[in-house]
């Protein structure tokens, strides 16, 4: 266990938990937010960028590429109305097993009765029988196995998701005992055998296609490798993209959801850009008591690695409700002090009834959580990690974290061309912001010229801390000391009117000068 009290030792003082909660800059950690039927209007889009939703998720198991592409344009509205920048991240189906309901009639399925599961998709759905999307089950299950079928997502409410033992295999089918009583209503319901290894392929022909036209359509920043079970099916995603333009630059998270992923977890971590915790299949497929263990242990080494780890299913009983449990808000910060660096909404901003609140109650408790952070110990941690000899870059990024903290400047500004030097500060957790300028490349494909810099600085709001800014494409990355000093004026007009920067702070500044990477602090006049 690695997480040594990630807490001020300090007492915190009663009188300062009854101060108001602000979720603005002071929320590092970002929020990615999935949109759908009830988060696609440009007016609610809006409003979970101004709660403060940096990374705008579609799930392809969701709705068909028309009813996205309309989202996606309402998305790009709000984005020009409210000034935010944000990320967009396509989720994959992958090795997704689905009990299909043609007719979408409500199921009732009632304790110790029996159900039979049946690769026959012909069949209606029914009490008795439930067809399901993939052949091979009887081949992969025996009798004890367990299996869980939910509604659209794994709620752990028993009135939306339903226990299943296999009690007996019949050629192609699988005869289980109900465990709980449940009813299902929807034309689709997850099942998920528990411990069990699944034939079925990371990347599916479906997802291909919707990578290969809606992705290189709209650019796509991230895609979100959904059961991701070895290193091999990052590798073979990323070879795939190589061959789709733009998409080259788009960066895969490996999505984390059952035992098998666990089980080769540092060798997916080396190829894959960042982590997704996806606890509602986790809790499944491991006992409850140690879902909080994988958690810690798995951000720990993200965090080692300088690579974005994602907690999901925070918050599920937001869905219904406009407060979060007790438990709910408690589990937000400590995903918090574990070193996450965003946190996922999936049905309480998909289709939940409080989308907007939603955000703003978790982007307030990730504010509180950061202001308790022990940064020093985790600082400290990182350095003795990370060992030495250090890289260049690695040494310079420490030591801009290291000056900022000792003069307690109030941002730290860096000019990059890729981001990876501002994600290797960001790697610190400074408990400042890091504003990260990045400075556009001409490049061409050997058909036409463009700027690079785009999607860099998208790619950096689902880093904690890290806040980018896109520069005008006449200042090069190493220019002269007037065009760097005209870029870092736009960066501090940039920091004051965010309200980050004020006169007389004082500010670390990561640049290149010829070919040396220089770590300078001014101090602001009035």
């Amino acid at each position: 266990m690695h997480s040594n009290h990630l807490l001020l030792e300090e007492p915190i003082r009663m009188a300062t938990i009854l101060e108001p909660s602000k979720a603005s800059f002071s929320a590092m950690t970002k929020i990615v937010g999935t949109l759908g039927p009830r988060s696609r209007s440009v007016e609610v889009i809006s409003s979970c960028l101004k709660a403060g939703m940096s990374v705008a998720r579609f799930d392809s198991s969701w709705g068909d590429a028309e009813n996205h592409q309309e989202t996606l344009e309402n998305l790009r509205t709000a984005i020009k109305s409210t000034k935010k920048l944000c990320a967009v991240m396509l989720d994959t189906v992958g090795a997704e097993m689905q009990v299909v309901n043609k007719r979408e009639t409500a199921i009732t399925l009632k304790l110790d009765d029996k159900v039979t599961l049946t690769p026959d998709q012909g069949q209606e759905a029914t009490n008795e029988v439930l067809p399901i999307n993939f052949a091979g089950l009887a081949k992969a299950v025996k009798k004890g196995d367990t299996i869980f079928v939910g509604q659209y997502l794994f709620t752990g409410s028993e009135t939306t998701s339903v226990w299943l033992e296999v009690d007996e295999v019949k050629g192609d089918d699988v005869v289980c005992l109900i465990k709980n009583s449940a009813t299902l209503a929807g034309s689709l319901f997850t099942l998920h055998a528990s411990q069990i290894r699944i034939d079925l392929p990371t990347l599916t022909e479906k997802d291909k296609e919707v990578i290969s036209s809606w992705g290189v359509k709209n650019k796509i920043d991230f895609l979100s490798l959904s059961y991701t079970r070895h290193a091999e099916d990052v590798r073979e995603a990323r070879e795939f993209l190589s061959k789709l333009g733009d998409l080259s630059q788009t960066q895969i998270f490996a999505k984390i959801e059952n035992v098998e992923g666990l089980t080769h977890f540092d060798e997916i971590l080396q190829e894959a850009d960042g982590i997704i915790l996806s606890r509602g299949n986790l809790g499944i497929d491991l006992p409850p008591e140690k879902v909080f263990l994988f958690q810690k242990s798995a951000v720990y080494k993200c965090n080692m690695a300088g690579k974005p780890a994602v907690v999901t299913r925070v918050v599920d009983s937001m869905t219904d409700n406009l407060r979060p449990t007790r438990a709910e808000a408690t589990d937000v910060a400590n995903a918090v002090l574990d070193g996450c660096d965003a946190i996922l909404l999936g049905a309480e901003t998909l289709r939940g009834l409080y989308p907007v609140e939603t955000i703003s109650t978790v982007g307030k408790i990730c504010a509180e959580a950061k202001k308790v952070f022990n940064q020093d110990q985790y600082f400290k941690r990182t350095v003795k990690f990370v060992g030495e000899p250090m890289t260049h870059l690695e040494s310079i990024a420490s030591s801009a974290v290291r000056a900022a903290l000792k003069v307690k400047a109030s941002v730290i500004i860096c000019f990059t061309s890729s981001g990876r030097a501002a994600r290797l500060i960001a790697k610190y957790r400074p408990t400042m912001p890091v504003l990260s300028v990045v400075i556009p490349r001409l490049k061409t494909n050997q058909l036409k010229w463009s700027f690079s810099g785009a999607f860099e600085a998208r790619q950096s709001l689902i880093v904690r801390g890290l806040f980018p800014l896109l520069a005008d494409p006449r200042h090069p990355a190493e220019s002269t000391n007037a065009t760097n000093e005209s870029v870092l004026k736009v960066a501090l007009d940039h920091g004051k009117a965010s309200g980050v920067i004020k006169s007389h702070d004082r500010v670390v500044v990561c640049q290149k000068v010829g070919d040396a990477s220089v770590v300078k602090i001014i101090e602001l006049e009035d």
